[in-house]
């Protein structure tokens, strides 16, 4: 892997942020870096996170917002500092850990492909992968997937796993300029500003800079926030996203 600076945003996560498994991707990963960004919590998670700065200070970053403004707004914030640090490439990691840190590494091969742009983690059930999803995350994630592909026009299987990367540079650093208009569809969001750069003739057809790859390991873990009206709620953020880029 070549030096990754990985955002993981956190509201409130104290009893499920497992240090053991962060510090263990690190050792694994050399070239890894992670920026953690405390999204207002009122919990421990401050606490939580110094002790993981603590541990490894050269590799993990901390950012503390002083009021809770909402997952899309911690990435954008955490990414923009993350560009700030000089690495090759910059991502972001659900705090649950649902998608394992191990998983970064294949991710990160696909930017041996000098075309490609952004690295999207899906969550396909292989034979041979270990993919654990309720039957209702599966099944409306299906759903939520065939309406972006829709709004997009992209054929993109997983728009929702909380694992991306993107090459550090000035097309990619752009996405992240502005808020976005979305609160929880802001990954399909991603997706139409980068259409919109490719319409201008500013970035190769998204077809051909944004890769998906899939998982070898991935699960539900309890506590999360993504709970059935959230979901419908995300869901209802799709036609915000066609009105603004695609109508």
């Amino acid at each position: 892997m070549r030096r990754t600076v990985v955002v993981v945003p956190c509201f409130n996560e104290a009893k499920r942020l497992d240090t053991e498994a962060f510090l263990l991707g690190l050792r694994e990963q050399p070239a890894l870096e992670f920026l953690f960004v405390d999204d207002g919590s009122s919990d421990g998670t401050g606490r939580v996170v110094a002790e993981i700065v603590a541990r490894c200070p050269e590799r993990v970053h901390f950012e503390r917002l002083a009021t809770n403004s909402g997952k899309a707004e911690a990435v954008r914030l955490g990414l923009q500092r993350a560009f700030a640090l000089g690495p090759e490439c910059v991502g972001y990691l659900d705090a649950d850990l649902a998608t394992p840190v191990a998983e970064l590494a294949p991710m990160a091969d696909a930017f041996e492909d000098s075309a490609v742009l952004m690295v999207l983690a899906s969550r396909v059930a292989l034979l041979g992968r270990d993919v654990r999803r309720s039957a209702w995350r599966h099944y409306g994630g299906r759903g939520f997937a065939t309406a972006a592909s829709l709004i997009l026009g992209l054929k993109v299987y997983d728009t929702q796993c909380g694992a991306k990367l993107f090459r550090n540079c000035d097309p990619v650093r752009r996405l992240f300029e502005r808020p976005f208009i979305s609160s929880w569809a802001f990954d399909v969001e991603i997706l139409a500003r980068l259409l919109r750069l490719e319409q201008a003739g500013q970035v190769l057809p998204v077809t051909r800079s944004v890769v998906e790859v899939p998982v070898r390991r991935w699960s539900d873990v309890a506590g999360s926030k993504i709970g059935l009206g959230r979901s419908i709620l995300t869901a209802a953020e799709l036609p915000l996203i066609w009105w603004r880029y695609r109508r």
